[in-house]
């Protein structure tokens, strides 16, 4: 992912199925005959609006400036028992992670996982029945039909949370972007201040023989985050979806490791508590800084419920060692809160 506009993970749309078409109240009538019995055909149903998921897309940006979706409408039905066509369905391709809303409740709708899975998002009205339906011993020319059913209109939202195996967390100026620059091919914006990520970013990071998991850049947490302070929890959402939650701590921290890794479990968990059920990784970043008798000092603060490693991006110290504990981590059953 490149850093910029271009990463769109909200999107709020008016979505309007398609009515259905109305049933035809036709009598036969041929050269042959004058006086047939009823044949008219069954209205079209009205087109869905569709959601897809495409593996192949990471943004909502395509969708971004389309406030409103509009299916087709069905046609009437005909005579001869010829029913009407159906109203042109409207799919909206989405990223794999997306979750649908209802915007005025808030309802989670359903989400989409899996490549090429589809879900209707506003069911198009059922067509009417023509009036050979209606036809009884008693009444055998009956001339009316079902008129069809109108489609559905909502406001609906589209929501993004990233999937991904490993997930970075930690304030700004941790060494998040750093790290994912080092070991994966992507090229997050790396500066000397605060909230240089400003959107999620993915990479992919190479292991051995040939293996490998996606690491994700959430921007950076401030104390406070979970009650809308800083970035506040526009991306705190992404976090959800990451297996493997690895805590960032730098060396240089004013605070204690145990301190600064005490106030970011903090604001996950009064974020969602079940983000406390995910296995947990801690880095303690730019190492290159300590010599091995203040490195022993500093482990002392270390917490003693996670496993944890002095990493240095820039010296490529202990890379290695941070990814077999993050492969062994990402592959592990886990039954219940560390």
């Amino acid at each position: 992912m490149s850093q910029g506009s271009n990463f769109v993970d909200y999107v709020k749309i008016c979505c309007r199925s398609g009515h259905g078409g109305a049933g035809s109240s036709h009598l036969h009538r041929d050269i042959l005959t004058s006086k047939g019995g009823p044949d008219g055909g069954d209205g079209g149903r009205g087109g869905h609006v569709i959601v897809k998921g495409n593996a192949q897309l990471w943004t909502l940006l395509h969708l971004k400036f389309r406030k409103h979706v509009i299916a087709g409408d069905g046609d009437s039905g005909g005579s001869s028992l010829r029913s009407g066509k159906t109203g042109r369905d409207e799919i909206l391709e989405v990223p794999l992670g997306t979750i649908a809303k209802n915007a005025e409740t808030g309802e989670v709708l359903f989400e989409i996982n899996a490549d090429g899975e589809t879900k209707i998002l506003a069911k198009g009205g059922r067509g009417g029945l023509g009036n050979w339906h209606f036809k009884t011993p008693t009444q055998q020319t009956p001339r009316f039909a079902q008129p069809g059913e109108d489609g559905e209109e909502d406001w609906n939202i589209l929501e993004l949370k990233l999937l991904a195996d490993v997930g970075l967390v930690g304030f700004p100026n941790a060494g998040k972007s750093t790290l994912l620059s080092v070991v994966s091919a992507a090229k997050p914006e790396i500066a000397d201040y605060a909230f240089t990520t400003l959107v999620p970013n993915l990479g992919i990071v190479g292991y051995r023989n040939n293996k490998s998991f996606v690491m994700a850049d959430i921007p950076g947490i401030i104390e406070g985050a979970s009650q809308g302070k800083g970035l506040g929890i526009r991306f705190l959402r992404h976090i959800e979806r990451n297996s493997v939650l690895l805590f960032m701590v730098p060396a240089d921290t004013n605070r204690s490791i145990r301190e600064e890794y005490s106030i970011l479990l903090k604001e996950l968990n009064e974020y969602n508590p079940e983000l406390m059920h995910k296995p947990r990784v801690l880095a303690i970043t730019k190492a290159d800084m300590l010599d091995t008798e203040l490195q022993e000092e500093m482990e002392k603060e270390v917490p003693a419920d996670i496993p944890y490693v002095f990493i240095s991006s820039v010296a490529q110290k202990n890379i290695t060692e941070l990814k077999d504990l993050l492969w062994k981590e990402i592959n592990k059953d886990i039954t219940g809160p560390r």
